[in-house]
């Protein structure tokens, strides 16, 4: 039996995935910052990864709100009115954490596969008229998720050739969106929809398993074609 580890276990991608996994015969260990792990810590990582070994590393964890309504004037973002440390904070979840995560599975496990999930966010800008009337997605959490599929290829080419780095870039999921949203995201769409949540677990049952042995460095998008045009 394998053993995955998967961050931001208590999620809604996470909850669903350790369930899934769960089901295929996989022993889940769930990390999650609602059960007391803190990913920021170095310490508490380094000590938790030794403790912890496992075949798969599965990171979904990070930091993903909107800009505060406050500073949303119409349809535009006010990027003047973002604070610098709001930025960092992103940075320091999403890049510089998930990188210590990383690399403290690396150190403690001589083979292994790591999928890491970054956002059509980091392919493509938030469109601000999808966001009309509520906070859009703070231009942090768009460049992190940028930084996580270079970081991923990054580690792809340093942690070869026993451990494999792959990077999932979802689309938007249907989790109680108002229709207002919906129907407007639905129409920059070709699919015609919004993702459901389970939708993501062929490809991590891929990527969990040895028929992706020969990926490395790979990008699966998994957005209904969101980002082609």
């Amino acid at each position: 039996m394998q053993t995955v580890i998967v961050t931001g276990a208590t999620g809604l991608i996470g909850k669903e995935v350790a369930s899934f996994l769960s089901s295929k015969d996989y022993k889940v260990i769930k990390c999650s910052k609602s059960l007391g792990h803190d990913l920021t810590d170095e310490p508490s990582v380094k000590l938790w990864f030794e403790e912890n070994p496992a075949d798969v590393l599965i990171n979904l964890f990070a930091l993903n709100h909107h800009i505060e309504d406050s500073v949303i004037d119409s349809r535009k973002t006010n990027l003047f009115d973002i604070s610098l440390d709001s930025v960092k904070e992103y940075f320091t979840v999403n890049v510089v954490s998930l990188f210590s995560v990383c690399r403290e599975f690396a150190r403690n496990n001589k083979y292994g596969k790591i999928i890491n999930f970054s956002s059509i966010y980091g392919m493509v800008s938030p469109d601000p008229f999808l966001y009309e009337g509520r906070g859009c997605k703070h231009v942090g959490y768009a460049v992190s998720k940028c930084a996580v599929r270079q970081l991923s290829k990054y580690l792809a080419v340093h942690f070869a050739p026993n451990i494999t780095v792959n990077c999932v870039i979802p689309g938007g999921i249907i989790n109680n969106q108002s229709d207002a949203f919906v129907e407007k995201y639905e129409r920059k769409v070709p699919l015609k929809r919004m993702m459901k949540v389970e939708e993501i677990n062929g490809v991590l049952e891929f990527l969990c398993s040895k028929s992706s042995s020969y990926c490395t460095g790979s990008e699966f998008i998994i957005d209904g074609g969101y980002t082609l045009w």
